[in-house]
């Protein structure tokens, strides 16, 4: 059986590279928003900062929601041990520590990838070049993950490497959802127009869904589909369903090998049921917030019990 220590700093070395993507996408989707208002912008921002939750660190700093303000807390930012620099550099403090359990190709490409956005987010950033630096941040860690899906053997190392992205990426799907739902829209009277079409869409490229959802839909934005599509479907890989299919996966493997059946594979279990059995009409009729807030207690409840019932240190 895996080490206690060694399976925390595989767990949380990927939950951190994830959450140096994630950091990039939420400043895209403001990024986007931003674009669309013919006055302040302010609120697009401030959204971001909540669906980040980062609110109450960024105003201890900072009196104003604006892209140069936001976009330098959650990229760069060392107080904010959230922000894409302080992820990539937990994450590769964690790669270090469980060195001998990585192939030299994913060590090397998450080495190299902190070196590039340690140049890249040295100084603050020139809003103009805010689009590029995105793009760096979320080409970094495609390579890491490329070089990881393509050298790992498929043991209990990378069964734990896996909880951690899938549990971090599930966060950051719930938690854009339920932003979107709750903050960004302006006015009730916006329903359906075209500023609340295109604030969908941009929620739908800043997890990378935007193609994948025509495909699927062949329709306008809508937000019973969009919300279907990011919570439901099993094949959009940053749907939470998606997320749930390959913890359970990887606890059932665990479960497996090592012959115990802990809490953890419990809850996994009962929150895939629980997606199972929902259409999105029962999800708005009951509440899209609720639905979410209840997901993100039971996601951040599945990764401190999967982190105990493991013994990780």
């Amino acid at each position: 059986m895996l080490l206690g220590r060694t399976a925390n700093g595989l767990y949380w070395m990927n939950r951190y590279i994830e959450r140096t993507e994630n950091m990039a996408r939420l400043v895209d989707a403001g990024l986007r928003m931003a674009l669309t208002r013919t006055h302040s912008a302010e609120e697009e921002w401030k959204s971001v900062v909540l669906s980040a939750g980062t609110d109450n660190g960024f105003g201890a700093s900072h009196e104003n929601y604006t892209a140069e303000a936001v976009s330098d807390y959650l990229l760069r930012d060392a107080s904010n041990p959230s922000s894409a620099m302080s992820s990539i550099e937990t994450a590769r403090f964690n790669a270090r520590m469980v060195r001998t359990a990585l192939t030299r190709e994913t060590w090397e490409s998450i080495n190299e990838g902190w070196m590039s956005l340690k140049r890249m987010l040295a100084d603050p950033i020139d809003e103009r070049e805010l689009p590029r630096v995105l793009d760096e941040i979320k080409r970094a860690t495609a390579l890491i993950r490329g070089s990881f899906y393509g050298t790992m053997l498929r043991n209990e190392i990378f069964d734990f490497s896996q909880m951690g992205t899938y549990v971090e990426r599930a966060d950051n799907t719930a938690r854009i959802l339920d932003v979107k739902y709750y903050v960004l829209l302006p006015s009730v009277s916006w329903v359906g127009s075209t500023l609340d079409n295109y604030q969908w869409e941009s929620i739908l490229r800043s997890v990378s869904a935007h193609r994948s959802y025509r495909w699927v839909y062949e329709a306008e934005y809508k937000p019973t589909n969009i919300a279907d599509f990011l919570i439901l479907n099993g094949r959009m890989p940053r749907s939470l369903t998606f997320c749930y299919r390959f913890l359970g996966e990887h606890l059932r493997f665990r479960e497996e090998e090592y012959g115990e059946r802990l809490p953890c594979h419990d809850t996994v279990e009962k929150t895939i049921a629980k997606l199972r059995g929902s259409s999105i009409k029962q999800i708005f009729d009951t509440g899209l917030h609720e639905f979410l807030t209840g997901f993100i207690h039971d996601n951040n409840r599945l990764g401190a019990e999967v982190a105990n019932d493991y013994r990780f240190l």
